[in-house]
């Protein structure tokens, strides 16, 4: 099976200061992990291209899309967005290029260029609501590249599927009243963005857990909403908001999941995407900030991608 890995410098560039836990060390510590696994050769390296601004204002207003472009500060100062989400004279580009990754992969899945894809990019994006950046994310990557697959590629249905601990909430307001795509994710609730859960819907399976959650309640989640909505929906493409916040070693979050269980929830879901999707999945990095949990958990995701 291929998978890639799409990537580009610009990503590291994006800097909200050294007490940001969203921060360019992750990006290497997910590198640093595929190399001490040796796993890194066994995966094609893509560069991600900077997202065309058609695609950005399919899912975002113009004035989400001017309060980064527009704000870009000069090299060496920072422009605050909001309490924890700081623009550097990098971000613009790095945003571009972490949207960009997930369309340009997007299109090569459709195109059979390969069977799947993660992008190990930020910002991240599943905060990101279609009228504002918020929490560490400047555009919604997953709901840009869903939507190019549906409006651009001309598929019928897609799914995305949300492992982050925080409630993807800019994901679920850019896909809440369209029905050719699915929502299911499971989150820590009460926690950040401090959403009040909603009903579960015929597109929408968002499933909130209470702290100190590990993998049997997030695997009974899995098998008793995701699966049987998945299954119902019949997606042509996955895509997943990869977060590993729920890690039990990472602070930010309060829930106790490992490595196994990205594991095995990547392989649900690889299940589902073979019998109705015909494999096409594509991945994005969303949370996560233990270095060595990310990391260890990214190559975990990474080898159920492949089957390795």
């Amino acid at each position: 099976m291929t998978t890639a890995i799409y990537s580009h410098p610009d990503c590291a560039r994006h800097d909200m200061g050294d007490w940001h836990p969203e921060s360019p060390a992750r990006l290497q510590a997910i590198a640093d992990q595929l190399i001490s696994a040796h796993v890194n050769d066994l995966f094609e390296h893509r560069e991600a291209p900077l997202v065309a601004l058609s695609d950005l204002e399919r899912n975002h207003s113009r004035n989400a899309i001017a309060i980064v472009r527009d704000n870009v500060p000069a090299e060496g100062d920072t422009y605050p967005i909001d309490g924890d989400t700081t623009l550097n004279h990098y971000s613009w580009s790095a945003a571009q290029r972490a949207a960009g990754a997930a369309v340009a992969a997007t299109d090569a899945v459709i195109d059979g260029e390969i069977e799947n894809a993660f992008c190990a990019i930020r910002p991240p994006g599943h905060h990101a609501r279609p009228i504002e950046p918020m929490g560490f994310c400047l555009f919604n990557n997953v709901a840009v590249a869903a939507k190019h697959a549906l409006d651009v590629r001309g598929l019928a249905r897609v799914a995305v599927v949300d492992f982050d601990v925080h409630h993807g909430n800019g994901t679920e307001e850019a896909l809440r009243n369209e029905p050719r795509a699915l929502m299911a994710s499971f989150y820590q609730h009460p926690f950040y963005p401090y959403t009040e859960p909603e009903p579960i819907t015929a597109n929408l399976v968002n499933v909130p857990l209470p702290a100190r959650s590990g993998g049997e309640e997030v695997r009974k989640v899995v098998l008793e909403h995701w699966l049987p909505a998945l299954h119902a929906f019949k997606p042509e493409m996955i895509f997943i908001s990869a977060g590993f916040d729920a890690h039990r070693e990472d602070e930010i979050g309060g829930m106790g999941l490992v490595e196994e269980d990205y594991a095995w929830i990547t392989q649900q879901i690889m299940a589902v995407a073979r019998q109705h999707a015909q494999g096409r999945i594509v991945s994005c990095l969303e949370g996560g900030y233990n270095l060595s949990a990310l990391g260890r958990s990214v190559v975990a995701h990474l080898k159920a991608l492949a089957e390795i």
